[in-house]
């Protein structure tokens, strides 16, 4: 068994435990330090570093927080990007050059993965299996792309960005995604109807793909093979949060057009 098989058969089951037998609060605690080892693995692919950096991790943290309590709105985000602009108006460079380059890592960062994935918060209020939903479908559908891929890839997908992935593995993550939504609704979630999961299992396992594709983009352009080497096998805490990034917005408008 290889290190990707062996730390998949490790998390997977302590997870699963985790998040469907502990309170809310111990799945904020869960979603914060993914959050923040996540958002600090791209800050590093950037180099962001002093000021900018501890504000980005810090108020990242804060509106993780605030979307628990359930009183998010606007303001939160428009304070994080003029606050940012504070921090690097008095920053130790003292200066304004690449003052924009500074900032944008801060911003996408803060953006691309607390923001989004605070709406994980709402999704644990419809109840902790689909959060555990939202993540096997993405999961398996990464794993059915790789597999599909290895076997069966012969058409690049998108070369400049992600020189591996194939039409045929990224096929493999639709399918994989639709098949492992229509077991998870009879083990997890019978209240999801079968139609939905089938439609519902086949988008994420699309987003899930142009998940990966956008990680990609950011890791070539910062010149980085992965954001980190803390899973063997699977590379950081980013890489495993990619796909689910893009599936987090997408199940919420689900839950909350459709199901409620």
């Amino acid at each position: 068994m290889r290190k990707r098989e062996i730390v998949a058969a490790i998390l997977l089951p302590l997870l699963y435990l985790y998040i469907m037998k502990l309170p809310p609060a111990y799945f904020l605690g869960l979603l914060a330090l993914a959050c923040t080892m996540a958002q600090s693995e791209f800050y590093k692919m950037y180099a962001l570093s002093g000021g900018l950096r501890i504000f980005g991790l810090a108020y990242g943290l804060f509106f993780l927080y605030i979307a628990y309590l359930g009183i998010l709105n606007i303001m939160y985000v428009i304070a994080f990007f003029l606050l940012t602009l504070v921090v690097r108006l008095f920053s130790s460079k003292h200066s304004p050059e690449n003052a924009l380059q500074d900032i944008a890592p801060a911003v996408i960062g803060f953006l691309y993965i607390p923001f989004v994935l605070s709406l994980l918060i709402y999704i644990r209020e419809a109840g902790p299996g689909w959060v555990i939903y939202t993540g096997v479908v993405v999961w398996a559908s990464d794993s059915c792309a790789y597999y599909t891929g290895k076997n069966l890839g012969k058409n690049k997908l998108y070369p400049s960005m992600s020189p591996k992935k194939t039409w045929e593995g990224a096929i493999g993550s639709v399918i994989g995604g639709g098949i492992f939504s229509i077991l998870l609704k009879f083990l997890l979630l019978p209240e999801l109807a079968s139609t939905h999961s089938l439609i519902l299992g086949l988008i994420l396992g699309a987003v899930a793909v142009v998940g990966d594709l956008s990680e990609s983009m950011f890791k070539r352009d910062a010149g980085v093979k992965d954001s980190s080497e803390l899973l063997p096998g699977h590379g950081g805490i980013l890489d495993k949060l990619d796909g689910i990034i893009f599936a987090t917005p997408v199940v919420a408008l689900y839950l909350r057009y459709f199901l409620r």
